[in-house]
């Protein structure tokens, strides 16, 4: 149950980082005082904790909607199943995420 909400309140989180991509977008087409200015505000604090907010919702529901299409083949569905694969997707995207900006 909690990685089904989770999974609805990244979706919005995505929506919302998808808003601040074609803010990006945006100021790379007005020029080099409009991009540096973007750019000074998400590698503030805020911005990079908002950067590591949006790669772990995108880990997570990339993860669970992997989850999902094992399930639309028929697997999974038992209550230990179904909690295993739970933890599991939590578990993955955690570590993608630490891999992720660690990378980078």
């Amino acid at each position: 149950m909690t990685v089904s909400i989770l999974h609805r309140i990244t979706g919005v989180a995505m929506s919302t980082g998808l808003v601040v991509f074609a803010w990006w977008l945006s100021s790379v087409a007005l020029g080099g005082d409009h991009y540096d200015q973007f750019v000074s505000l998400i590698a503030s604090m805020p911005g990079r904790l908002l950067l590591v907010g949006w790669s772990f919702a995108f880990f997570l529901h990339l993860a669970n909607g992997v989850r999902h299409l094992v399930w639309d083949f028929g697997h999974g569905f038992e209550k230990r199943q179904a909690d295993a694969s739970a933890w599991f997707v939590l578990l993955f995207a955690i570590l993608l995420c630490f891999a992720f900006w660690w990378v980078l």
